[in-house]
């Protein structure tokens, strides 16, 4: 019986004369440690890129299906978006236009003297255009009753044109009774005199040759022949008083 050679008795610089055992173990052994290498050193790596890969082909998915729905709201949201702007501009045209203006603030001047309302200072400032809109500053200064205020409020509300206005350091105090003593008020009340003073904007709109053109005058740029911003404000008319 052929005796079987121990690992020691291995000849690594002839393998060929091995025992065929050793020979088909020796090649196992090796075709494990290169698979183990190209796994560790090739394999894994691509399989933590692969994993990587495949999270962000589930981002981009749920991008995409976001984005195919945007897409496909795409034409309705500019049908809602076009009504939005036909809308608005109905609605600057409701406001005064430019030529309209100036009468419009003699009729808010006119309808606080119907009222009874004593006007001591009536003073329209520069005017200042922005984006689709011009805004009008009003300096006043205003003596009347709790019910004369009232009424000026509703008629300029009942005005043909829309009629904005928004009021800026705007006081209401008791007026001092002419026939006491200066230094005290006559208290609120429906019948008692108030003042009025501060500042009020009204608003127009500005048309498409206005927003093109957009001139120095109407950027706010006083024209040519305006009075001076430190020109002293005049009282306003008491007519028909």
């Amino acid at each position: 019986m052929k005796k079987k050679m121990s690992l020691k008795e291995l000849d690594f610089n002839n393998a060929g004369s091995w025992p065929r055992e050793w020979q088909l173990g020796f090649c196992i052994a090796l075709g494990l440690l290169i698979l183990f290498l190209l796994w560790n050193f090739l394999t894994r790596p691509k399989s933590a890129q692969l994993e990587s890969f495949e999270a962000e082909e589930v981002t981009k998915r749920t991008d995409f299906e976001r984005l195919q729905g945007q897409a496909a709201n795409l034409e309705p949201l500019k049908q809602q978006l076009a009504q939005m702007e036909q809308q608005l501009q109905q609605m600057l045209r409701q406001l005064p236009s430019k030529t309209e203006m100036p009468d419009l603030i003699v009729d808010i001047s006119q309808t606080a003297l119907a009222t009874g309302i004593t006007n001591e200072l009536f003073q329209p400032g520069e005017e200042t255009a922005l984006e689709f809109y011009a805004e009008k500053p009003i300096e006043l200064k205003m003596v009347g009753s709790y019910h004369q205020f009232g009424a000026f409020v509703s008629g300029v509300a009942s005005l043909p044109r829309v009629v904005i206005m928004t009021m800026h350091n705007i006081e209401l105090t008791p007026r001092a009774d002419a026939n006491a003593d200066k230094k005290k008020l006559v208290g609120i009340g429906p019948n008692s005199t108030l003042e009025l003073k501060g500042t009020v904007k009204t608003y127009r709109y500005r048309d498409e040759e206005e927003t093109a053109s957009a001139t120095p005058a109407a950027d706010g740029t006083a024209a040519a022949g305006a009075p001076p911003a430190s020109a002293a404000p005049t009282p306003a008319p008491q007519g028909g008083k």
